[in-house]
């Protein structure tokens, strides 16, 4: 596959993901004035399709480009037909370079021939080197966590293990196998031993561990953009809402316990560097943002304490889905690349050529004319 295709691919997953957490924040706002605004399983199932379906975005519009219609409706060929109308009050030569600074930015880093292109692929890869390592430390001290635990207990597929060098439990799985890892002391105390080991149950059935293995390995790829983190957070913010309510909504089941449980976890993770030791891909009872800011907590707490939404409601679940699905695919068919002998395409052309030769015929006009001058001052 040629490198410019790749590029423009990559090109169009940044800037549909700064689409779509746009998307996702003005959706979130609408749904907190709706009934659907507490239901946070459904947001989370939501916004993990929406993660996959960013992802693997470029590689259907590609399929779609390569094997439907070769060049659909964009961007760039809009912004022309709104120029021929006379709506865009810019000179057809800047309006043209406006419009392929795209093509010049793509031209140039692949070619790596400007200096600018050079510093900035070099700025790139070290970014993605120092994330690979990052993510590479983080499986190694997650394995080395693994390897030193030891096996307790196995529910269905699940084996539950025990370490002495965590202070906070986490859920984590290999290819084949899952695994809960306590902590020792956490095995004096069974009340909040049994609220841990659901919770760290439910993110199985939830597939966090699936969508937290998928946004490390974006991770290295997307790390300049903003977008990224601002999504990943509110991933996780969903992920431990959703984990709750899903435990708020069992029969008999102690809230208060639950609730005292969280703090007390907050509180032994907070005693130490433990928690802090980048493990990854895993997902923690409690995380970073919890144990230093009471806030944060609070918040979950006020969530997990609240009225909890009544039906699934799923003809309004599904038509969120299909809104936003269709805003992103929109998005994404919109960014392709126009086509370059279109009718449009040929009148811009045509007209920054005759701006062109009027600018080239009015220069030895003014040359002709000062010349003129010049010989009737010499006359005089």
């Amino acid at each position: 596959m040629p490198t410019e295709v790749l590029l423009n691919a990559y090109i169009d997953l940044n800037i549909l993901l700064l689409a779509g957490a746009a998307l996702w924040l003005a959706a979130r706002k609408t749904l907190r004035r709706s009934r659907l605004g507490r239901a946070y399983r459904p947001q989370l199932q939501l916004l993990n399709g929406m993660t996959v379906l960013l992802a693997a975005c470029p590689a259907l519009i590609l399929t779609f480009t390569h094997f439907v219609i070769a060049h659909p409706p964009n961007f760039s060929d809009m912004l022309v037909s709104q120029y021929l109308q006379g709506h865009v009050s810019l000179s057809a030569g800047t309006f043209e370079s406006l419009l392929g600074l795209r093509e010049d930015a793509v031209r140039g880093l692949t070619s790596l021939q400007p200096f600018w292109a050079r510093a900035l692929a070099a700025a790139f890869a070290a970014g993605a080197l120092i994330c690979l390592a990052h993510v590479a430390v983080s499986v190694f001290r997650l394995r080395q966590n693994l390897c030193a635990a030891f096996a307790w207990k196995r529910i269905g597929r699940v084996q539950l293990m025990v370490s002495d060098s965590i202070r906070v439990a986490y859920s984590t799985r290999g290819l084949f196998r899952r695994y809960v890892v306590l902590p020792s002391a956490l095995l004096q105390d069974p009340r909040d031993l049994r609220l841990t080991v659901a919770h760290e149950l439910q993110h199985f059935r939830q597939r966090d561990i699936e969508c937290e293995f998928l946004l490390e390995m974006l991770r290295p790829l997307l790390f300049w953009n903003p977008a990224f983190y601002l999504w990943r957070r509110e991933v996780r913010l969903l992920r431990e809402f959703a984990c709750d309510q899903a435990l708020m909504a069992r029969p008999q089941f102690d809230v208060r316990a639950y609730c005292e449980c969280l703090i007390r976890a907050c509180a032994h993770a907070a005693r130490g560097p433990a928690l802090f030791t980048r493990r990854s891909p895993a997902v923690a009872l409690v995380d970073r943002r919890e144990t230093r800011r009471g806030a944060a907590l609070q918040r979950r707490i006020i969530a997990v304490t609240a009225a909890q939404p009544q039906g699934r409601n799923s003809l309004g679940w599904g038509l969120v889905s299909l809104a936003m699905a269709g805003a992103v695919l929109a998005t994404a068919m919109l960014l392709q690349r126009p086509s370059d002998w279109s009718h449009d395409r040929i009148m811009l052309s045509t007209i920054v050529n005759l701006e062109r030769m009027a600018s080239r015929n009015s220069t030895p006009g003014l040359a002709v004319s000062a010349l003129n001058g010049g010989f009737a001052v010499a006359d005089q």
